[in-house]
Protein backbone atom coordinates (compact mmCIF):
# COMPACT_ATOMS: atom_id res chain seq x y z
CA UNK A 1 0.00 0.00 0.00
CA UNK A 2 1.10 3.42 -0.82
CA UNK A 3 0.21 6.13 1.56
CA UNK A 4 1.04 10.05 0.86
CA UNK A 5 0.77 12.57 3.77
CA UNK A 6 0.06 16.41 4.00
CA UNK A 7 -0.95 19.10 6.05
CA UNK A 8 -2.13 22.39 6.70
CA UNK A 9 0.37 23.57 9.46
CA UNK A 10 3.23 22.80 7.36
CA UNK A 11 5.91 20.26 6.66
CA UNK A 12 7.23 20.45 10.14
CA UNK A 13 4.97 20.94 12.18
CA UNK A 14 4.47 17.87 14.78
CA UNK A 15 1.44 16.40 13.66
CA UNK A 16 2.45 15.44 10.45
CA UNK A 17 5.03 13.72 11.54
CA UNK A 18 3.05 12.13 14.31
CA UNK A 19 0.51 10.69 11.41
CA UNK A 20 3.60 9.42 9.55
CA UNK A 21 5.24 7.16 12.43
CA UNK A 22 1.54 5.90 13.33
CA UNK A 23 1.27 4.33 9.39
CA UNK A 24 4.86 4.15 8.33
CA UNK A 25 4.82 -0.01 9.13
CA UNK A 26 1.99 -0.53 7.28
CA UNK A 27 3.06 1.13 4.01
CA UNK A 28 4.89 2.94 1.75
CA UNK A 29 5.13 6.43 2.80
CA UNK A 30 5.50 9.68 1.56
CA UNK A 31 5.32 13.45 3.04
CA UNK A 32 4.36 16.06 0.87
CA UNK A 33 3.40 19.19 2.57
CA UNK A 34 3.37 23.28 2.47
CA UNK A 35 6.01 24.97 3.15
CA UNK A 36 4.66 27.02 6.04
CA UNK A 37 1.35 27.35 7.64
CA UNK A 38 -1.89 27.33 5.22
CA UNK A 39 -4.52 27.24 7.87
CA UNK A 40 -8.09 28.22 6.47
CA UNK A 41 -7.14 28.23 2.96
CA UNK A 42 -9.47 25.52 1.88
CA UNK A 43 -8.91 24.35 -1.17
CA UNK A 44 -7.34 27.07 -2.68
CA UNK A 45 -5.26 25.66 -5.94
CA UNK A 46 -2.28 27.64 -7.31
CA UNK A 47 -2.67 27.32 -11.05
CA UNK A 48 -0.33 28.75 -13.90
CA UNK A 49 2.22 30.19 -11.10
CA UNK A 50 5.29 28.44 -10.40
CA UNK A 51 5.83 26.24 -6.92
CA UNK A 52 8.84 25.57 -5.78
CA UNK A 53 9.12 22.15 -4.41
CA UNK A 54 12.51 21.01 -2.62
CA UNK A 55 13.05 17.72 -0.17
CA UNK A 56 13.63 18.27 3.36
CA UNK A 57 14.57 16.42 6.12
CA UNK A 58 11.94 15.64 9.03
CA UNK A 59 12.91 15.54 12.81
CA UNK A 60 13.48 11.76 12.52
CA UNK A 61 15.98 12.21 10.25
CA UNK A 62 13.16 10.59 7.23
CA UNK A 63 12.83 12.91 3.84
CA UNK A 64 10.04 14.91 2.81
CA UNK A 65 9.16 17.37 0.28
CA UNK A 66 8.05 20.98 0.88
CA UNK A 67 5.53 22.96 -1.58
CA UNK A 68 5.52 26.88 -1.90
CA UNK A 69 1.44 26.49 -2.02
CA UNK A 70 -1.32 25.44 -0.25
CA UNK A 71 -2.20 22.00 1.05
CA UNK A 72 -4.59 21.11 -1.91
CA UNK A 73 -1.44 22.21 -4.08
CA UNK A 74 0.65 19.87 -2.16
CA UNK A 75 -1.55 17.11 -2.45
CA UNK A 76 -1.56 17.30 -6.20
CA UNK A 77 2.19 18.07 -6.37
CA UNK A 78 2.15 14.78 -4.23
CA UNK A 79 0.57 12.16 -5.94
CA UNK A 80 0.64 13.72 -9.69
CA UNK A 81 4.95 14.60 -9.24
CA UNK A 82 6.33 13.13 -6.70
CA UNK A 83 5.18 10.07 -6.02
CA UNK A 84 6.39 7.34 -8.95
CA UNK A 85 2.37 5.58 -8.66
CA UNK A 86 -0.71 6.86 -7.86
CA UNK A 87 -1.05 6.48 -3.80
CA UNK A 88 -3.90 3.99 -2.50
CA UNK A 89 -4.98 6.67 0.28
CA UNK A 90 -4.27 10.05 1.64
CA UNK A 91 -3.97 11.02 5.15
CA UNK A 92 -3.81 14.81 5.83
CA UNK A 93 -2.90 15.69 9.44
CA UNK A 94 -2.72 15.71 11.95
CA UNK A 95 -4.06 18.93 12.53
CA UNK A 96 -3.63 20.97 16.08
CA UNK A 97 -7.04 22.13 16.22
CA UNK A 98 -10.38 20.72 15.95
CA UNK A 99 -11.88 20.83 12.30
CA UNK A 100 -15.98 19.69 12.31
CA UNK A 101 -19.31 20.82 11.02
CA UNK A 102 -20.10 22.17 7.84
CA UNK A 103 -17.46 25.02 8.36
CA UNK A 104 -15.16 21.92 6.98
CA UNK A 105 -15.03 23.17 3.59
CA UNK A 106 -12.75 25.95 5.03
CA UNK A 107 -10.14 23.85 6.65
CA UNK A 108 -7.42 23.25 4.56
CA UNK A 109 -6.63 20.16 6.25
CA UNK A 110 -10.00 18.61 5.12
CA UNK A 111 -10.45 20.17 1.62
CA UNK A 112 -6.48 18.96 0.98
CA UNK A 113 -8.53 15.28 1.25
CA UNK A 114 -11.03 16.67 -0.67
CA UNK A 115 -8.83 17.02 -3.31
CA UNK A 116 -7.21 13.47 -3.28
CA UNK A 117 -10.61 12.33 -3.75
CA UNK A 118 -11.50 14.47 -6.79
CA UNK A 119 -7.94 12.53 -7.87
CA UNK A 120 -9.34 9.07 -7.41
CA UNK A 121 -7.70 8.56 -4.04
CA UNK A 122 -10.00 7.85 -0.82
CA UNK A 123 -8.58 9.88 2.36
CA UNK A 124 -8.63 10.75 5.94
CA UNK A 125 -8.43 14.16 7.33
CA UNK A 126 -7.65 13.85 10.87
CA UNK A 127 -7.28 16.81 13.86
CA UNK A 128 -5.81 16.50 17.56
CA UNK A 129 -8.71 18.84 19.06
CA UNK A 130 -6.08 21.02 21.65
CA UNK A 131 -8.38 21.64 24.82
CA UNK A 132 -7.02 24.54 26.53
CA UNK A 133 -7.69 24.19 30.13
CA UNK A 134 -4.90 20.98 29.41
CA UNK A 135 -2.48 21.19 26.63
CA UNK A 136 -1.47 24.36 27.05
CA UNK A 137 0.89 24.41 30.00
CA UNK A 138 4.27 26.14 31.80
CA UNK A 139 7.40 25.20 31.65
CA UNK A 140 9.97 25.67 35.15
CA UNK A 141 10.60 28.77 34.00
CA UNK A 142 7.03 29.83 33.53
CA UNK A 143 6.98 29.59 29.48
CA UNK A 144 4.33 28.54 28.09
CA UNK A 145 3.88 25.92 25.61
CA UNK A 146 1.17 23.32 24.21
CA UNK A 147 1.47 19.48 24.90
CA UNK A 148 0.99 17.81 21.82
CA UNK A 149 0.14 14.47 22.90
CA UNK A 150 -1.04 12.27 19.57
CA UNK A 151 -0.78 9.15 21.16
CA UNK A 152 -4.72 8.44 20.77
CA UNK A 153 -5.01 10.14 17.68
CA UNK A 154 -2.31 7.69 16.41
CA UNK A 155 -4.01 4.70 17.85
CA UNK A 156 -7.07 5.27 16.44
CA UNK A 157 -5.85 6.66 13.14
CA UNK A 158 -3.66 3.29 12.65
CA UNK A 159 -6.32 1.32 13.60
CA UNK A 160 -8.89 3.01 10.65
CA UNK A 161 -5.67 2.29 8.10
CA UNK A 162 -5.74 -1.46 9.35
CA UNK A 163 -9.54 -1.66 8.98
CA UNK A 164 -9.44 0.03 5.77
CA UNK A 165 -6.67 -2.26 4.13
CA UNK A 166 -8.60 -5.00 5.10
CA UNK A 167 -12.15 -4.10 3.89
CA UNK A 168 -11.74 -1.17 1.78
CA UNK A 169 -13.44 2.22 2.06
CA UNK A 170 -17.74 1.71 2.34
CA UNK A 171 -19.51 2.59 -0.11
CA UNK A 172 -21.05 6.00 -0.84
CA UNK A 173 -17.79 6.97 1.54
CA UNK A 174 -14.94 9.25 -0.13
CA UNK A 175 -13.04 10.65 2.94
CA UNK A 176 -13.15 10.26 6.75
CA UNK A 177 -13.28 13.30 9.16
CA UNK A 178 -11.90 11.95 12.57
CA UNK A 179 -11.10 14.34 15.22
CA UNK A 180 -9.76 13.31 18.33
CA UNK A 181 -9.79 15.56 21.57
CA UNK A 182 -7.29 15.92 23.94
CA UNK A 183 -8.81 15.62 27.04
CA UNK A 184 -10.88 12.22 26.31
CA UNK A 185 -12.92 10.81 28.73
CA UNK A 186 -13.40 7.77 26.71
CA UNK A 187 -11.83 6.12 23.67
CA UNK A 188 -14.57 4.74 22.15
CA UNK A 189 -15.03 6.34 18.44
CA UNK A 190 -18.49 7.74 17.71
CA UNK A 191 -19.58 7.71 14.48
CA UNK A 192 -21.19 11.34 13.72
CA UNK A 193 -22.25 13.78 11.25
CA UNK A 194 -21.67 17.04 10.52
CA UNK A 195 -22.58 20.04 12.98
CA UNK A 196 -24.40 22.95 11.14
CA UNK A 197 -21.41 25.20 12.04
CA UNK A 198 -18.24 25.01 14.35
CA UNK A 199 -18.04 29.62 14.85
CA UNK A 200 -19.75 32.49 15.32
CA UNK A 201 -18.10 35.02 13.55
CA UNK A 202 -17.38 38.68 13.93
CA UNK A 203 -16.49 41.89 11.83
CA UNK A 204 -14.50 44.37 14.44
CA UNK A 205 -12.62 47.50 13.62
CA UNK A 206 -10.82 49.58 15.58
CA UNK A 207 -13.71 50.94 17.41
CA UNK A 208 -14.14 47.70 19.30
CA UNK A 209 -13.13 48.30 22.99
CA UNK A 210 -13.93 44.66 23.84
CA UNK A 211 -11.31 42.81 21.72
CA UNK A 212 -9.23 45.74 20.80
CA UNK A 213 -6.51 43.97 21.91
CA UNK A 214 -6.50 41.34 19.46
CA UNK A 215 -7.59 43.81 16.64
CA UNK A 216 -4.14 45.64 17.32
CA UNK A 217 -1.58 42.48 17.46
CA UNK A 218 -0.88 42.51 13.65
CA UNK A 219 -0.59 45.95 13.29
CA UNK A 220 3.21 47.27 12.60
CA UNK A 221 4.58 50.02 15.31
CA UNK A 222 2.49 53.26 14.24
CA UNK A 223 0.76 51.72 11.51
CA UNK A 224 -3.06 53.76 10.92
CA UNK A 225 -5.35 50.75 11.51
CA UNK A 226 -8.61 53.55 9.66
CA UNK A 227 -10.23 51.51 7.24
CA UNK A 228 -9.20 48.34 8.25
CA UNK A 229 -11.24 45.32 10.08
CA UNK A 230 -11.03 41.76 11.47
CA UNK A 231 -13.28 38.87 10.66
CA UNK A 232 -13.21 37.34 14.47
CA UNK A 233 -14.14 33.43 15.19
CA UNK A 234 -15.65 32.39 18.47
CA UNK A 235 -16.29 28.48 19.09
CA UNK A 236 -19.68 27.36 18.99
CA UNK A 237 -20.38 25.63 22.70
CA UNK A 238 -23.89 23.82 21.76
CA UNK A 239 -24.36 21.27 19.43
CA UNK A 240 -26.82 18.66 18.78
CA UNK A 241 -26.72 14.77 19.70
CA UNK A 242 -25.17 12.45 17.06
CA UNK A 243 -22.90 15.48 16.04
CA UNK A 244 -19.12 15.75 15.48
CA UNK A 245 -19.24 18.54 17.65
CA UNK A 246 -21.42 16.74 20.98
CA UNK A 247 -18.91 13.74 20.81
CA UNK A 248 -15.66 16.04 21.15
CA UNK A 249 -17.47 18.42 23.60
CA UNK A 250 -19.88 16.65 25.69
CA UNK A 251 -19.07 13.26 25.26
CA UNK A 252 -15.47 13.89 24.87
CA UNK A 253 -14.03 11.03 22.93
CA UNK A 254 -13.20 10.70 19.62
CA UNK A 255 -15.87 11.34 16.68
CA UNK A 256 -15.68 9.66 12.79
CA UNK A 257 -17.33 11.68 10.53
CA UNK A 258 -17.89 10.07 7.03
CA UNK A 259 -18.19 12.43 4.35
CA UNK A 260 -18.89 12.38 0.67
CA UNK A 261 -17.57 15.17 -1.82
CA UNK A 262 -20.35 15.37 -3.91
CA UNK A 263 -22.39 18.42 -2.67
CA UNK A 264 -25.99 17.61 -4.38
CA UNK A 265 -29.34 17.77 -2.67
CA UNK A 266 -31.62 15.15 -4.12
CA UNK A 267 -34.41 16.18 -2.02
CA UNK A 268 -35.90 19.24 -4.60
CA UNK A 269 -38.83 17.50 -5.40
CA UNK A 270 -41.96 19.80 -5.16
CA UNK A 271 -40.46 23.16 -5.10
Amino acid sequence: MKILISNDDGVFAPGILAAKQAVEDLADVTVVAPDENNSSVGRRLTLFRHLKIEECELEDGSMAYSVSGSPADSVVAGAKYVMDEKPDLVITGINQGLNISCDVTSSGTVCAAFEAVSLGIPAIAVSLFLDPETSYKQDENGEWYIDYDFTLTKKILRDLVLRIIDRGFPEGVDLFNLNVPSNYESEEVNITALSPKMLDKKVIDNTDEEKKEIFDYPLDENQDSSGLIMITPDLIQNYEKGSDGYALFVDKCPSLTPLNVNMTSFSLLDW
